[in-house]
């Protein structure tokens, strides 16, 4: 009876994975049949049932509001102008030296005078 259950839930992820639900989102058959990672069946579930909704082919008859669609496009148009002035810009992400000083570095070594 094991086997055959395990079985179940080996093609159960191989339909998944037919469907569209990324491998990396699959859970391994021993995580739902030993109970050892609950968590990966869940986000696997979640996973199948966003791809679902997003796909919209009839395949979900449940509640749409359980999961969350995912993202299909979001095309931005940036002219030749835009993008020759971006490529003067340093962006935050890269950090900032602004205020940066060595002014009060003591050399290694020494000890840290407190007040």
């Amino acid at each position: 009876m094991a086997f055959k259950q395990m079985e179940q839930i080996s093609q159960f992820l191989k339909a998944a994975e037919i469907y569209g639900v990324r491998t990396t989102d699959i859970f391994q058959t021993v995580d739902l049949w030993e109970g050892k990672d609950m968590a990966a069946v869940q986000r696997t579930l979640m996973s199948l049932g966003s791809l679902a909704i997003t796909k919209d082919d009839g395949c979900y008859r449940g509640d749409p509001s359980w999961f969350h669609r995912k993202a299909q496009q979001n095309r931005r148009g940036f002219s030749e102008e835009q993008l020759r002035r971006g490529q003067n810009v340093i962006g935050l992400q890269m950090g900032s030296n602004k205020g940066a000083s060595q002014s009060g570095m003591t050399g290694y070594g020494m000890p840290r005078q407190i007040m």
